[in-house]
């Protein structure tokens, strides 16, 4: 699974407090899940026109929307919003090996 963030996965910050990218992350994380992170860059308020990195992009054509963060799944399946990251990731809890 690959995990589409901003540029960090900190969970909070001390000016802005809880950040989207890191909430995601860290549910993810704590279900039990390793997802590849890919970061975006950019800014979402910005024009598209000028969010033009890799990670933009494709966020653009998993969702049609610049917005992170982009969960992606082994089976291509998409999951867009730090909301909907966390639900998946609660209902979704890593297999455990035995």
């Amino acid at each position: 699974m690959r995990l589409y963030v901003c540029w960090d996965t900190a969970r909070t910050y001390p000016l802005i407090g809880e950040h989207p990218c890191g909430v995601a992350y860290h549910a993810l994380v704590d279900a039990g899940h390793d997802p590849e992170v890919k970061r975006a860059y950019g800014w979402t308020k910005l024009p598209s026109f000028l969010n033009q990195t890799p990670g933009r992009r494709a966020t653009r054509e998993l969702t049609g929307s610049d917005e992170v963060p982009v969960l992606v799944l082994d089976d291509g399946e998409v999951v867009a919003g730090s909301e909907q990251i966390v639900f998946w990731a609660e209902a979704n809890p890593a297999a455990v090996a035995a």
